[in-house]
């Protein structure tokens, strides 16, 4: 029983090298996938925090799975805040880049601009539905920005 054992061991341990010695299936030239995939992010309009203008000019429609990268932009003409807790919630925040600074957070309701500054936001679009961004305690339209994730 031992020497056929052995011997069974012995044949497949020769057969290694010929394994090896065919093309190399582990290179099929493929990049990363997912969502590092360079096919798979996008940059979106820029948001601009300025009194009484509007934050973006049109709603943001995102895909869920889909990697973006947005710009926040304050023109210092007030101190203005941005809020979205639903929306937060509804995404995955990959990092905050302030003035080459970059946080990664665990999550965030608001962030608010003292003076004029700009950020950027890497995130991942999760949890499909309706979502506002929308300066505090402004009234109309104007400073909301509506976004669907799908």
């Amino acid at each position: 029983m031992r020497m056929m054992t052995a011997a069974a061991l012995t044949l497949a341990m020769a057969a290694l090298p010929a394994l090896a010695d065919d093309d190399d299936d582990d290179d099929k030239g493929f990049g990363m996938a997912g969502i590092l995939s360079a096919t798979n992010s996008e940059d979106l309009p820029p948001i601009l925090l300025s009194a009484g203008q509007p934050l973006a000019d049109a709603p943001l429609e995102l895909k869920s799975g889909t990697y973006y990268e947005i710009e926040i932009e304050a023109d210092g003409s007030q101190e203005l805040a941005l809020m979205g807790p639903e929306f937060f919630r509804a995404i995955w925040i990959d990092e905050i880049v302030i003035e080459g600074l970059e946080i990664r957070p665990l999550g965030i309701d608001s962030f608010e601009f003292d003076e004029a500054g700009v950020m950027e936001v890497g995130f991942v679009a999760i949890k499909p539905g309706s979502y506002q961004l929308y300066v505090p305690q402004s009234r109309g339209d104007l400073q909301r920005l509506d976004i669907t994730i799908k």
